[in-house]
This record gives structure tokens, C-alpha cells and sequence, in this order.
């Protein structure tokens, strides 16, 4: 097998019991890192700050990965202009966190007879939101599940991009707004 030592020089190619040998000199433990090459390759090392140091990247890898995660935004044909307003203001912050958005409209009784009036809604979802997404489906390729009726929006890369612009926009203008506050003396006659 081919041996490395702790400090990353290569020692050559021993027999397992040179190696172990070497290692247990060193006070440190022998490590298989390349089984599968020929000849396999072992490391000297401490497996205990191995471990922890392979922990500790992967935590780190961790850290910066997105979840992206299904959010829902339910409807009913007959909504009114304040509530779709409203809904279509969450689904908006939610593409904007960079979530996907599952509109569902949702039929009752005879709305089932007229669907049309539900792609004409989704059809308007669509329109509110394009500025968030890269590809905006068509409305009218929307499922039907039974008495729902459901499409998908998945944001796009300026989803994000524009949401981080709009963000540092507010702190800036937060900061400039707040001024020192006059504090008023209070005489003991002001108790209130």
C-alpha cells in the first residue's frame, strides 16, 4: 500500500504492517483514504481531527445551500379584488424568498360548470407575478385534481436579485429617515 504521512509527504509503498508500524511511532492513526486505487492508498494522520475537520466542511457546504420549498396560495373563482390583491401579494414574497408557488383555485358546487372563470384568474396571477418569473406558464395549461384547479410558478433568477436590491433600497432608507430624538426635560410638576 501506498503510505502518506501527517505532514503530506509520500513515504512509498510499504507492507500494512510497515505502515501501522510507522504510524503507531508517529503516536498518530493509519487511514485508508483510496481503497479502490492500485496499490491503495493509506494516510498517517489523527483520525479524531480528521473526522472533525470532515464534519466541520460539511457543515459549512451546509450553510450555504438553499431549500427551496413549496409554498401554496389558495383561490375561489368568485374572489374579490382586495382578497385576490392580497393572496397575490403573498405568492409574490414568497417567489421573492425564492420558494416555488402552488396556486390552487378551488371549485364548489356549480362553479365546476364554468373552469374558464378559474384560468382566467390564474391567467391574472400569471400577469401579476411575471416580473418574478423567467418562464411564466400558461394559464391554460393548468391541471384540474378533482375540484381543484392547480398550477405551479417557480421563480426566477431575478426573483431574488430584485428582492436583495429592494431590501438594501428600505435599510437605506430607514437609516437616512431616523434622526436623533429631542428629549424634552421633565419638570416634577409633569407627572402624567
Amino acid at each position: 500500500m501506498r503510505v502518506i504521512d501527517d505532514e503530506g509527504e509520500q513515504l512509498g509503498i510499504m507492507s500494512p504492517e510497515d505502515a501501522l508500524r510507522e504510524a503507531e511511532e508517529r503516536g498518530l492513526d493509519l487511514v485508508e483514504v483510496a481503497p479502490n486505487a492500485r496499490p491503495p492508498v493509506c494516510r498517517i494522520l489523527d483520525f479524531g481531527k480528521y473526522k472533525y475537520q470532515q464534519s466541520k466542511r460539511a457543515k459549512e457546504s451546509k450553510k450555504h445551500q438553499h431549500t427551496v420549498t413549496v409554498k401554496e396560495v389558495k383561490y375561489r373563482p368568485k374572489i374579490d379584488k382586495h382578497d385576490f390583491d392580497y393572496k397575490t401579494n403573498h405568492a409574490r414574497e414568497f417567489l421573492q424568498d425564492g420558494n416555488k408557488v402552488k396556486v390552487t383555485i378551488m371549485f364548489r358546487g356549480r362553479e365546476m360548470a364554468h373552469p374558464e372563470f378559474g384560468r382566467d384568474l390564474l391567467a391574472r396571477v400569471v400577469e401579476d407575478t411575471a416580473d418574478l418569473l423567467d418562464d411564466p406558464p400558461d394559464a391554460s395549461r393548468a391541471r384540474l385534481e378533482g375540484r381543484n384547479m392547480v398550477l405551479m410558478l417557480t421563480p426566477g433568477k431575478n426573483a431574488t436579485k430584485k428582492t436583495r436590491q429592494e431590501n438594501r433600497q428600505k435599510s437605506t432608507d430607514t437609516s437616512s429617515d431616523k434622526s436623533p430624538k429631542e428629549e424634552t426635560p421633565q419638570t416634577a410638576g409633569d407627572a402624567t
